[in-house]
């Protein structure tokens, strides 16, 4: 046995599934013959799946989601895990695959979600800089919290702890000056944004766009010298990435103030929500506690 090589993938796919149970049994079979842990959720509208472990069982496990028919063509993005990046397997069929909870009719054919922004590569974001230049609005479709350790520049970052706060961000009237410019919605791999834009233009923003690819693929492409800045947080043992080395991460330690990407978890059980601390105010035991539950001194 060579040395194990921990990898991560993470796709989605909008097609719709008639029978989403027979997918999910399937896929969680898959999986464990595979030898993968994570994250799958099927729902009528597609699957979206973040799923990590040897390179070998990986690869396996993308090779058998390929021979399904609707999911030969799926955009796998990899990355490089840290071994034992997911604790356990969850495989789930869900009403929506991204939960907006919008009153919204979401339309998915073959072809994916209907009626949402124009998909832009990471070149053609580029490109229409080029043309609109400050006209152009980037619109955070992640919630707050990923957004404070890294985001494009001058983005907007709506005020939202989960997705289904989305809805009354964007009905709110705060970013109604914004409907007749052009608009790029983005978020980590381009899922949300996926519905996200069919939201928006449903409401009255005029010039919609999506990132193709998310996050992940822009900074594939252009690393620390775009558009993009800080770290990218992920929903796995690692909890941010950078694409290059020296990428300041924009987040800074509720307790000493100095730049950082950690998350740690407040050691209050009733609250355990994610705050920023460095390593080194972790290690001293300087900060345990997040802003909202730092205890009295007596």
């Amino acid at each position: 046995m060579g040395m194990s090589l921990p990898k991560i993938v993470l796709f989605y796919v909008f097609t719709p599934l008639a029978d989403p149970d027979a997918i999910k049994l399937w896929q969680q079979n898959l999986a464990e013959r595979s030898n993968v842990k994570g994250r799958i959720i099927v729902s009528e509208q597609g699957i979206n799946a973040t799923v990590g472990g040897d390179i070998h069982d990986v690869k396996r496990y993308v090779k058998g989601l390929k021979e399904y028919a609707p999911f030969k063509d799926a955009d796998i993005k990899w990355s490089d895990g840290v071994g034992d990046d997911f604790p356990r397997l969850s495989v789930k069929v869900r009403p929506e695959l991204v939960t907006f909870h919008a009153p919204d009719p979401i339309t998915v054919t073959e072809d994916g979600v209907q009626g949402g922004g124009t998909h832009l590569k990471p070149h053609q974001l580029h490109e229409l800089m080029d043309q609109h230049g400050d006209e152009v609005v980037f619109f955070d479709g992640r919630n707050a919290l990923e957004a404070q350790i890294g985001k494009f520049r001058d983005a907007l970052v709506p005020e939202t702890d989960t997705t289904r706060d989305f809805i009354d961000e964007i009905e709110s009237g705060k970013y109604d000056s914004f409907k007749d410019k052009p608009v790029v919605t983005y978020c980590t791999g381009g899922i949300r944004c996926e519905v996200l834009s069919v939201l928006m233009k449903n409401r009255g923003f005029q010039d919609v766009y999506q990132l193709d690819g998310g996050i992940v693929r822009y900074g594939e492409a252009y690393g620390n010298k775009g558009l993009w800045d800080g770290s990218l947080y992920v929903f796995d043992k690692r909890m941010h990435m950078e694409f290059e080395p020296g990428a300041q991460s924009l987040g800074t330690c509720a307790e000493c103030g100095e730049p950082t990407p950690r998350y740690v978890n407040c050691a209050e059980q009733t609250c355990r929500q994610l705050f920023l601390c460095c390593e080194s105010c972790t290690e001293s035991g300087a900060r345990d506690h997040c802003p909202d539950c730092v205890p009295v001194a007596a």
